[in-house]
């Protein structure tokens, strides 16, 4: 039996693109929420007094990480955009099958943007050694819980 994640084995070609957008929402929801609470972090931090300090390899880093949260989050919009643009026009297996895709984008920018952030407080806190050394670690358990364990999964079940 073949499941898609849509709830029953076999539902409807409309059923399914309904359930599959439906998730995607559910999923966009608390990935729009942690990246606009980190990009509106990085907002005011040049408006701290702390910032002064901050050296410039790491306002480079910064400016780096607050372009990856805010294309994260413009990334995580879009799909909700498109939905409005395209409402009740018949274009929902293209509307699933392209915020699927502007999702994963959104979801690596934010990675990005999520292990600059704690490079940036770890490089300022402690040294660059333990900045460098836990961002590794932080790519990756990354790698491992998006990529290979997923690859495995499927490999498992017989999906390419």
């Amino acid at each position: 039996m073949g499941d898609d994640g849509g709830g029953s084995p076999h539902p409807s070609s409309s059923r399914r693109l309904d359930d599959n957008w439906e998730e995607l929402l559910q999923e966009l929801r608390v990935a729009q929420t942690g990246v606009q609470i980190l990009t509106g972090f990085l907002l005011t931090l040049p408006f701290s007094d702390a910032f002064e300090d901050v050296p410039p390899h790491s306002r480079v880093v910064y400016g780096c990480v607050l372009g990856c949260a805010v294309v994260a989050t413009l990334l995580l919009l879009t799909p909700v955009a498109l939905h409005r643009a395209l409402f009740r026009r018949g274009e929902r297996p293209w509307l699933v099958e392209t915020a699927d895709a502007v999702a994963r984008a959104g979801l690596v920018a934010m990675a990005l943007a999520n292990i600059g952030a704690v490079w940036l407080i770890l490089d300022f806190v402690f040294a660059p050694a333990i900045a460098w050394g836990f961002s590794a670690f932080l790519v990756v358990g990354l790698l491992v819980g998006w990529v290979a364990v997923p690859m495995v999964r499927r490999r498992a079940a017989g999906d390419d």
